[in-house]
C-alpha cells in the first residue's frame, strides 16, 4: 500500500460514534476501488443509547480513535463523515411531485422534487435528515428508478424521510469539532452499515439489515432495490451485559468480558467439545464462584428473543409477512456465537452475519463492529467530489442530502 499523502489521493474518514465504542476509519479511492487504510478505535462512555450525555467525555473518545487512526497511517485528519442514531430517529413516508421544465428531466428537477417531498411538517424540535427517494413516477409511469433525461411533464416520487432531535444533532457536531474534527456530513447509520454490509442482489429481492450496538438496535428494509423503511429500537448489546451482571451478581465490567468470551444467544448450542460446562466469574463480594455456562446461555437468549420479537413486530407491521427476506445482522452483538440461528427461528427467514464488504482491507475491518464505519468511507468517497461542502452548512446539507449512493 502507498503512503496516504495530500495529493491527488482522495482521503475520507469515516466517525462511528457509538455507545460503547467509537470508531474512525480512514480509507481511499484508487483505481476505482476503496481501500480501508487505518482503523482506530476507543471506548466510549459519554452517550446513552446513541445519545450524547457527557460531552468532555465523548470528545476525548473522539480525540484518541482519530489520534490512533492517524498515527497508525502518518496521515492528519481533520474532517469526517459522522454517523448518527439514537432513539431520537424516527422515519416515515412522503410523496413530492413538480412538473419537469423543458420536458426533460435534469438533476434540478429532481433536486426539486425532493425539496418538495421533504417541506414537510416537524416540530420545531426536530430536523429533517434525509429525503430518500424509494422510486419515481414519470407522467405515471411507476418503476422508475434514474429519470433523469427522460420525457415527460410531471415527475413524482415516493420518499422516506428521516428525522432527528435538533439537540442530539448538534449535540454530536459539537462534540466532533472541539475533538478538532470538522463534520463534513451527517449519515444515519443504519444506512451506511447497509451500504457496507448488504449486496445489491440482496437489496433487489428483499432484506433486513438489523445492526445491533451497544445502545439500540438499527432496522433498514429495503426491496426492490430501494430503501423502504428505517427504524431504531431502544434496546442493544448494553442491556445484554446488564442481565448478566445482574443475573450472576457481577460488575459490568466482567459481565462484559464473560458475555464476549463464553457468550451464546442459544443455550442449545452450549455442552460441545468446544465449550465448557461452567465458567468462573469473581461476584461482587469478590469471591470467585463457578457458574453453569448453560445458565448464562439462558439469560443471554432470553433478552436476545426480546429485541428480535420487536424487529419482527416492527417488520410485520411494515410489510406483513417477511417470507423469504433476508436478514442480516450485523453490529458487535452479532457476534454472539448462536444469534444467526436464533434470528432464523424467531423472523422465519434465512439469516447471515454481515461483514464489511467491496473494499481492499488487508483483513483490517473484516468483522461485523466496522460494519457503520466502513460505510461511512464509502459514502464519503462517493461525494467527497462536490465542491459545496465547504461553503453550505451541515444543517443545509442534511436537508438536501438525496440517497442517489444508496439506491446503487
Amino acid at each position: 500500500m502507498k503512503p496516504l499523502r495530500n495529493g491527488k489521493d482522495t482521503v475520507v474518514t469515516g466517525l462511528d460514534v457509538g455507545t460503547t465504542k467509537i470508531c474512525a476509519v480512514l480509507g481511499r479511492e484508487e483505481d476505482g476501488k476503496v481501500e480501508i487504510a487505518a482503523i482506530g478505535s476507543a471506548p466510549s462512555s459519554g452517550l446513552r443509547k446513541g445519545i450524547v450525555v457527557d460531552i468532555d467525555s465523548t470528545v476525548s473518545a473522539i480525540r484518541q480513535a482519530v489520534k490512533d487512526a492517524s498515527d497508525k497511517v502518518g496521515y492528519p485528519i481533520r474532517s469526517a463523515y459522522v454517523g448518527i442514531a439514537g432513539g431520537h430517529i424516527k422515519g416515515f413516508s412522503g410523496t413530492g411531485a413538480v412538473a419537469v421544465k423543458g420536458g426533460v428531466v435534469s438533476e434540478d428537477d429532481v433536486d426539486r422534487l425532493i425539496d418538495t417531498a421533504g417541506a414537510v411538517y416537524v416540530p420545531v424540535e426536530r430536523e429533517v435528515l434525509h429525503v430518500i427517494p424509494s422510486g419515481f413516477r414519470l407522467d405515471g409511469r411507476n418503476g422508475i428508478e434514474d429519470p433523469v433525461g427522460m420525457s415527460g411533464e410531471r415527475l413524482e416520487a415516493n420518499v422516506h424521510i428521516v428525522t432527528g432531535s435538533v439537540t442530539s444533532v448538534r449535540n454530536l457536531i459539537s462534540c466532533c469539532e472541539m475533538a478538532g474534527v470538522t463534520v463534513l456530513d451527517i449519515v444515519l447509520e443504519p444506512l451506511a452499515s447497509a451500504e457496507s454490509a448488504l449486496t445489491v442482489s440482496e437489496k433487489k429481492k428483499g432484506v433486513v439489515m438489523v445492526d445491533i450496538g451497544g445502545g439500540t438496535t438499527d432496522i433498514a428494509l429495503y426491496r426492490d432495490g430501494v430503501l423502504r423503511h428505517t427504524s431504531v429500537l431502544a434496546l442493544g448489546g448494553n442491556h445484554l451485559t446488564n442481565d448478566i451482571a445482574v443475573g450472576l451478581g457481577i460488575s459490568p465490567r466482567e459481565a462484559e468480558t464473560v458475555k464476549k468470551t463464553y457468550g451464546y444467544a442459544l443455550a442449545r448450542m452450549v455442552g460441545g467439545k468446544d465449550s465448557p460446562d461452567v465458567v468462573e466469574v469473581t461476584g461482587d463480594d469478590g469471591r470467585v464462584k463457578e457458574i453453569p455456562l448453560r445458565y448464562l446461555a439462558e439469560i443471554i437468549q432470553s433478552r436476545c428473543e426480546e429485541f428480535l420479537g420487536l424487529v419482527k413486530e416492527e417488520m410485520v407491521q411494515v410489510s406483513g409477512n417477511l417470507g423469504r427476506t433476508v436478514v442480516v445482522l450485523t453490529g458487535g452483538t452479532s457476534l454472539l456465537r448462536g444469534i444467526k440461528d436464533l434470528a432464523a427461528r424467531l423472523l422465519g427467514s434465512p439469516a447471515r452475519i454481515g461483514i464489511p464488504g467491496g473494499v481492499i482491507d488487508r483483513g483490517l475491518v473484516r468483522s461485523p463492529i466496522y460494519s457503520t464505519g466502513v460505510g461511512l468511507v464509502k459514502y464519503g468517497l462517493a461525494h467527497s467530489s462536490r465542491q459545496d461542502l465547504e461553503s453550505e452548512g451541515i444543517m443545509d446539507r442534511m436537508r438536501k442530502w438525496v440517497s442517489g449512493f444508496f439506491d446503487k
